[in-house]
């Protein structure tokens, strides 16, 4: 273990393969092993007498605040962009209309442009910072291009950033905004991903995509640290969670498996973890229905939560094998019902829900009706990212009114009071 100054607090030990256990040297630049994940492992038992709950009270509402289970070695390497801590807010009305009686959505749309995907490329940025990499790549359909390239500029790292050429036009102009090199691609994720590889000789860039390096999962998985501080380190029954690369939800099980490992957690019940796609991509789904460890490639995905349209994740026998071993599920809800269930959400809780999350809302009520979930079970939903970034997806009718003329209030619908 490294010895702990004011500045340097990493209790990072090794990386080790996800396929086979194989331990990898943490201190240089490592991608994967046998194309396949990494994890990033701790000396726990030294984290453990260390720090405790208590310590946390007066550090700053950030994830950094769990410095310690964080790979940084020296606090001048972080790049932050204030990734606050995010709200988990009670749902009654919209747990009423689905039949569930204690309902949480966790909204991660209030970080740093607008998505989860902040937590992910604000430790993968700064560990590139931390070794020295000057240049970045990465395919993306939708948040995770505008993340990097806001990180990368933060950094001032040289970004390029690969992206289908439908993917939401926000997503599109943002990147370009915090100064990246954008390019569109007129074919799927798994395309643009191939173009990253092939270039990495040629440009010289490192390839920071979902789960081919090991930090992005170290970021996400402050999701399941903050939820196990705001539920008082009491987890809740059940999570959903949309799934496309899946790091999330293995980061999740992983936050959960290191706070139990340094005696933080109040019980040693975990989440049902239910992984959730839509019909239109559903990978993930299809390879837990056949019980299968590894997920065939959907050949047409189809799905307008652009997040969630990942014909293939490198990750696939992690994000099923995190499912199964919490009793939890892979769930495919209606494509033709997203817009609905956003929505639904949306207009009963005040909560801007991205297409990605209205899945969950779908997975949920399935759930709820074949009894998969009780009624009276603590669930969490996560809200990946803000709607106001898929702007073809909320377009919708609306009325205008002349106002030269006189106005017909009967086009009014009034609420009875």
């Amino acid at each position: 273990m490294k010895t702990m100054t004011k500045n340097q607090q990493c209790f990072v030990t090794h990386l080790e393969a996800a396929i086979d256990g194989t331990h990898l040297e943490s201190g240089i630049v490592q991608t994967m092993h046998n194309d396949r994940p990494l994890w990033v492992r701790y000396d726990l038992n030294a984290i453990a007498k260390q720090v405790s709950r208590d310590d946390l009270k007066d550090r700053p509402q950030s994830l950094w605040r769990y410095r310690e289970l964080l790979p940084v070695n020296d606090d001048a390497h972080i790049v932050s962009l204030g990734e606050t801590i995010t709200p988990l807010i009670h749902c009654p009305r919209l747990g009423k209309e689905l039949g569930a009686k204690k309902l949480f959505i966790k909204d991660e749309s209030r970080l740093p442009t607008g998505s989860f995907k902040a937590r992910g490329m604000a430790m993968a940025v700064s560990m590139a910072k931390q070794f020295g990499i000057k240049r970045v790549a990465v395919p993306t359909a939708g948040n995770a291009g505008g993340a990097l390239a806001a990180y990368a500029a933060k950094a001032q790292i040289e970004c390029y950033i690969f992206m289908p050429s439908d993917t939401p036009m926000v997503n599109r102009y943002e990147a370009g905004m915090f100064g990246a090199k954008v390019f569109l691609i007129d074919a799927l994720i798994n395309e643009c991903g191939r173009i990253v590889r092939e270039g990495k000789e040629q440009m010289d860039w490192f390839d920071i995509s979902t789960l081919k390096e090991p930090y992005r999962i170290e970021g996400k998985k402050t999701m399941g640290l903050e939820l196990a501080e705001q539920m008082n380190w009491k987890l809740p029954d059940v999570i959903m969670y949309p799934t496309g690369g899946g790091t999330g939800l293995i980061g999740m099980c992983k936050a959960f498996d290191e706070l139990e490992e340094i005696g933080w957690l109040e019980t040693d019940k975990r989440p049902r973890m239910f992984a959730c796609q839509s019909s239109g991509c559903p990978p993930i789904v299809n390879a837990f229905d056949s019980g299968e460890r590894f997920a065939e490639p959907i050949k047409d995905p189809q799905t307008i939560a652009s997040g969630l349209r990942v014909p293939g994740a490198v990750g696939d026998f992690m994000i099923l094998d995190a499912v199964r071993n919490s009793g939890g599920m892979a769930l495919a809800a209606d494509e033709s019902q997203i817009k609905a269930w956003m929505t639904l959400a949306s207009s009963l809780e005040g909560i801007s829900l991205c297409p990605e999350s209205a899945v969950c809302i779908g997975a949920l009520k399935e759930s709820l009706t074949k009894e998969n979930i009780d009624p009276e079970e603590t669930i969490v939903i996560f809200n990946t990212g803000a709607v106001q970034k898929y702007v073809e997806v909320m377009q919708t009718d609306i009325p205008t009114l002349d106002h030269t003329k006189p106005i017909d209030w009967s086009r009014f619908e009034i609420k009875a009071k």
